[in-house]
């Protein structure tokens, strides 16, 4: 079991919605960052796989009905357990509701959503260029239906907070994010002081 002392902020929505940027701005803000993604990018390399869409795609769906859909999110849970000392953290990637209620039981977890249009999602995976880009408009949307059949539609409906990133500037978003954040990190606190612990990130 986790340190229960530990605040976890969960980061969920659809590919290029902006959660890496997300995860990015809570790490300059003393988060310490875990990428689910990660955990399937790891077994790729040890089967000596390309690290493609289609690749880390098909991983993801045969790791899940091998071990079970909730697999990613216990195997993030051990990473979160390994972390000595370390009392803010981010997950990037929940990708059900089921994962995000794996890792409420370790400690004060949130659940944030990222939302984009898939348009706007579309351009951000394109710029950002990674091995795992999807090759053209047709590969995206399946890339979509993928991620919809695991549940990622009931992660992002019940989150505890949500983002439209929309036709807004980094900035922005930052902003938004920071005020979330804020709330968060206030109720954190309250809920423990009657431990007479209270902390900040570093």
């Amino acid at each position: 079991m986790v340190d229960s002392n530990q605040f976890v902020v969960c980061l969920t929505g659809m590919p290029g919605a902006g959660k890496s940027t997300v995860a990015r701005f809570l790490q300059e803000n003393g988060f310490y960052p875990i990428a689910m993604g990660d955990v399937i990018r790891e077994k790729a390399k040890e089967n000596n796989l390309p690290l493609d869409d289609y690749n880390l795609g098909e991983l993801m769906k045969n790791f899940r009905k091998t071990h079970g859909n909730e697999i990613i999110a216990k195997l993030t849970v051990k990473k979160i357990t390994d972390l000595k000392n370390i009392d803010f953290i981010v997950v990037d990637g929940i990708r059900s509701y089921d994962e995000f209620i794996i890792l409420k039981s370790i400690g004060y977890v949130k659940l944030l959503a990222i939302h984009a249009s898939s348009d706007i999602r579309y351009d951000h995976i394109k710029q950002r260029d990674r091995s795992d880009t999807p090759a053209n408009h047709e590969n995206f949307m399946q890339r979509d239906e993928r991620e919809m059949s695991v549940g990622i539609s009931k992660a992002i409906a019940l989150a505890d907070e949500s983002i439209s990133n929309n036709n807004i500037t980094v900035n922005e978003l930052r902003e938004q994010v920071e005020w979330i954040i804020k709330k968060w990190i206030d109720e954190y606190n309250n809920s423990k002081q009657e431990n007479n612990i209270t902390t900040t990130p570093s």
